[in-house]
């Protein structure tokens, strides 16, 4: 059904590719930050939602 509509649109067929791109740029530099971060700021991070808040403790 819709096959018959994204044959109207002119330059259609960048979309896919531009996906792609974005998709694999993104993944990419994440994976990228995540082997170039410090391991002792992963795990400082990793306790963080276990530490008790003085404050709210009362």
């Amino acid at each position: 059904m819709f096959k018959h509509y994204f044959e109207l649109i002119d330059g259609i067929e960048i979309y896919p590719i531009f996906s792609l791109m974005v998709f694999v740029i993104f993944f990419s530099l994440t994976f990228g930050f995540i082997l170039k971060t410090d391991k002792k700021y992963i795990k400082e991070m990793s306790y963080l939602p276990l530490e008790g808040d003085d404050e709210n403790e009362k």
